[in-house]
């Protein structure tokens, strides 16, 4: 592509009224007719980045309901708006090629990954979690009744809500567990 001398943006900045650079000097015809993912987005959504136990508010915008851009939010109160290079990056969680969008499985003692309906992995973690609960259930220990079971445990999420928490804990507490444990207090 070749470019007349007078197109180009130093020339555009000596010759013209912006010689700082900050504005027409430095458009070409390309950029001015270019849009932010932004301004065409249906809905905003806020989110919470989920990849530490920062909590850092995102700002989830979306086009026909699919996301296209993920910013910091500016009304978050824990990172005004701010992202870190992986909270950054965070689109790819979504819409990247490598995102798997359906269950993988792989056999004990396998070596490669199998497709599984996701109806068929539910019924075989309920039946691990009863299995689990049934061989680790006590009734009682050392004379005390306890009524619990060593079998399950469970680790939350550092980005986990309250309501998250507590609907965990509800679970976990129904199902006999102890171990109930949440990664930020880790």
């Amino acid at each position: 592509m070749t470019r007349r001398v007078g197109e180009w943006p130093v020339i555009r900045q000596l010759t013209g009224e912006d010689k700082l650079g900050k504005g027409a000097a430095v458009q070409s015809a390309a950029t001015r007719t270019i849009a932010p993912r932004t301004k065409t987005a249906d809905q905003v959504v806020k989110s919470v980045c989920p990849y530490c136990a920062v909590g850092c508010g995102q700002s989830v915008f979306v086009k026909d309901g699919r996301v296209t851009q993920i910013e910091g939010d500016p009304d978050s109160p824990i990172s005004r708006g701010r992202l870190c290079p992986k909270g950054s990056a965070s689109l790819q969680l979504t819409t990247g090629p490598g995102r798997i969008t359906h269950v993988l499985y792989r056999r004990p003692h396998g070596r490669e990954w199998e497709p599984l309906a996701l109806d068929k992995a539910m019924d075989m973690i309920a039946d691990r979690v009863i299995s689990a609960r049934r061989a680790g259930w006590q009734w009682e220990t050392e004379g005390k009744t306890v009524r619990r079971t060593m079998g399950i445990a469970s680790l939350g999420g550092a980005t986990l809500d309250n309501e998250e928490n507590y609907l965990i804990k509800k679970l976990f507490t129904a199902l006999g567990a102890i171990q109930i444990e949440n990664q930020a207090r880790i």
